[in-house]
């Protein structure tokens, strides 16, 4: 209960002040107060504490209301006093005929690597894919980078690119970087990283980075660039694709491994083509250490020509370069012959001072087949009853190569433009090879046009074409069915 008395003081007691300012008589002062300071900020709409202002009322003992001073310390952040406001232009109007350009995602990608190999001891090859229309219009180029593990500056070497596809690519084309450094760049076996710099064109401003490859400590091995090499004879396959047929896959396989020996090693890459039968056929193959497998279907993703085959060979140039003294390259299709009873030893031992020659194709026909009723064609191999060879002459035909890889920046399907030494070409009375063009996808009986025996020593046309008997291949299959038997044991269950 309050007793009668002096008034309260209430200064040092913020509550009662508060309480004190809801007294009538004040109360109405106040308002009139809030009146005046509402008008005068009307003129500054961005006014936002008005309220935190007007609370400061001044009670005092005798209840007279002060007026509030009006001070640009007051004001709530981001207010500017009407004083110091300045004027703002209006935009000019837009040009109706400014147009702009907006971009959203990517057509293709500067570079897509595959692969990132040494080639010595002070050089480097960078495997890739880059977009087509970038090469062909603005000028790419690149810059190499090793950065050493033992705390030592960098260095940096301009590369030198190659577009081994010679304009075959789709929306991507083939690059092959070659990185080359005064010196060896990690010559005291710390291990490093080789960084790549991809420009978009000829300025230098605009670029991507990454790391190319790793060079763990105590990896690198001079040795390995020169010969002995592991292997007399390597074969750098294409991209396998489409619905192969095991049985041939079967018989090229067992006849390579006889032509070329125990001192050789196959490298296929699966592009979707590798089937579980086909598979199976090349797993006894894998188990004897003689086929490395590469699946490289993911490549898929970028649209290149004929599944990336260029980058394929190219890949397998750079990644088995030091592994044998010769790489071959053609197709499943495709059998490698040596007439005049040459061996290979000697064929390659007199080629030994160029860097690749070329072999010439027998184009054998995939249809036709003696009508001789003596013979189970469906129990024989492919190349034992496909036996007439188009006889034209004076065409070109596409050839098939065999590199010294050591010597080879780059490389391509028939041949290599981008070697150190020469090339040779007449080489048919030495070395040719057989194509069975088609044949590898056909899983029904191959002899689907049967000739009289008559054939054999005339000259059958076929839609225009000549055709001729040769059964150089056939006379081979037995000895190639024994070395498969001797050597994995045979696949009795696959035929046709």
């Amino acid at each position: 209960m309050r007793k009668d008395g002096t008034p309260a003081t209430f200064s040092g007691h913020p509550v009662g002040k508060m309480f004190l300012c809801f007294e009538t008589k004040p109360l109405v002062a106040t308002l009139l107060a809030l009146t005046l300071v509402m008008v005068i900020w009307n003129l500054q709409p961005y006014y936002e504490n008005l309220i935190s202002a007007t609370n400061r009322c001044s009670a005092s003992t005798s209840g007279v209301t002060e007026s509030l001073p009006i001070r640009s310390g007051n004001l709530g952040a981001g207010v500017t006093p009407l004083a110091e406001k300045k004027l703002v232009k209006p935009s000019p109007p837009a040009d109706p005929n400014k147009r702009t350009f907006q971009a959203y995602g990517n057509a293709a990608a500067l570079f897509v690597q595959m692969g990132a190999y040494r080639g010595g001891p002070r050089t480097f090859a960078v495997m890739g894919l880059s977009s087509k229309p970038i090469h062909v219009f603005a000028k790419p180029w690149y810059k190499c980078e090793w950065i050493p593990n033992n705390g030592n500056s960098s260095i940096k070497a301009k590369a030198y690119k190659m577009l081994p596809d010679w304009g075959y690519g789709r929306v991507y084309t083939v690059v092959v970087v070659n990185c080359t450094f005064s010196s060896n760049p990690n010559a005291d076996n710390s291990g490093g990283k080789l960084v790549l710099y991809a420009y978009y064109g000829e300025s230098p401003r605009k670029y991507e980075k990454f790391t190319a490859m790793e060079e763990a400590p105590g990896s690198y091995n001079e040795s390995q660039y020169s010969p002995p090499y592991k292997y007399e004879y390597l074969y750098c396959g294409s991209s396998l694709y489409g619905n192969l047929n095991a049985a041939r896959m079967r018989e090229w396989m067992a006849y390579h491994a006889w032509f070329f020996g125990s001192s050789s090693h196959f490298v296929f890459h699966d592009a979707g083509g590798v089937s579980a039968e086909v598979r199976a056929v090349l797993e006894p193959w894998v188990r004897a250490g003689r086929v490395t497998l590469q699946d490289i279907r993911a490549q898929a993703e970028y649209d290149g020509y004929y599944y990336n085959q260029f980058l394929v060979v190219n890949d397998c140039l750079h990644r088995h370069r030091f592994t044998a003294n010769w790489t071959f390259y053609f197709d499943v299709d495709e059998y490698i012959y040596l007439p005049n009873g040459n061996t290979l030893e000697s064929v390659l031992q007199e080629f030994s001072n160029v860097t690749q020659f070329t072999i010439e194709q027998n184009a054998m026909s995939n249809v036709l087949c003696l009508n001789d009723s003596t013979q189970d064609y469906s129990r024989q191999w492919g190349f034992e009853k496909l036996l007439f060879k188009d006889s034209r002459t004076r065409i070109r035909r596409d050839r098939k190569y065999a590199i010294q890889a050591r010597n080879a920046y780059s490389t391509g399907v028939h041949m290599s433009e981008n070697v150190i030494g020469g090339t040779l070409h007449n080489t048919e009375t030495k070395i040719s090879y057989y194509h069975y063009h088609n044949s590898i996808t056909v899983h029904e009986e191959l002899c689907r046009k049967l000739l009289p025996m008559f054939t054999k020593t005339t000259t059958t046309w076929l839609d225009k074409v000549p055709y001729v008997y040769d059964d150089n291949m056939k006379k081979l299959a037995p000895t190639i069915k024994a070395f498969e038997q001797n050597t994995i044991g045979s696949q009795h269950h696959l035929h046709s």
